[in-house]
């Protein structure tokens, strides 16, 4: 009964953020399809992810490597068809280990990680889709590289044999979310890059209209973070 209630909750959580999706697109006139939903499931265990896997979700998201490792390869087993990003700060020296589980990398921000991660791409002989991560608002406590820096990394990446996806970025929380991510499709736009990963549970309608074809909606689909 436990488990039929929580398969409720996350459907009706679901069919909540597709529509919230759906309505977004249809003011930009865009394909709802066009937009990939990545269910942030950092912090949660099997037991929450399950329910949005059997509810037909098939990207999702989580922050550290380490709690990657510890829950996804059971998960795959039942679920071969699902896809894994990784969202968080990684460090240089987890990038094997990320390249061995990843679909999609969305943090790859500094020289040292592009360094790390084409050695591990060539090792591997696998290469999952690479975001490079924008401190779009220039914000000391966050990841990402500075904008004056994005030339020469996307240069660097690309010369690695890197496969670019496209920008991601994480507006400042406490100030109005679209000038900063206006900012980043423009980015996207200027340097010929397709991706744009941006837009969360707060804030998805705008990165949609902007653009967005990834968000990554955590708490509006699993509810408070653990």
């Amino acid at each position: 009964m436990i488990q039929d209630d929580l398969s409720r909750d996350a459907e009706a959580r679901l069919t909540a953020v597709r529509d919230r999706i759906a309505r977004a697109a249809g003011v930009a006139k865009r394909a709802p399809a066009d937009v990939t939903l990545i269910a942030v499931s950092k912090t949660h265990d099997a037991a929450a992810i399950r329910p949005l896997l059997a509810a037909g979700v098939r990207d999702f998201g989580e922050n550290r490597v380490q709690e990657a490792q510890a829950k996804w390869p059971a998960l795959r087993e039942d679920n071969p068809d699902a896809r894994l990003h990784l969202i968080g700060q990684l460090q240089s020296n987890k990038a094997a280990d990320a390249v061995a589980l990843a679909d999609a990398i969305h943090s790859v921000d500094r020289p040292s990680l592009v360094e790390a991660l084409a050695r591990a791409i060539a090792a591997q002989g696998r290469a999952p889709d690479c975001f490079l991560q924008i401190n779009i608002g220039a914000e000391p406590q966050k990841g990402g590289c500075a904008i004056d820096e994005l030339p020469a990394l996307l240069r660097q990446a690309r010369d690695a044999g890197l496969p670019i996806a496209g920008l991601m970025c994480i507006p400042p929380a406490e100030l109005e979310p679209a000038p900063y991510l206006a900012l980043c499709a423009k980015l996207a736009r200027d340097h010929d890059l397709k991706g744009l990963s941006m837009g969360m549970s707060d804030d998805l309608e705008t990165a949609v209209t902007l653009g967005a074809t990834h968000v990554r909606v955590g708490s509006a689909l699993f509810g408070a973070r653990r």
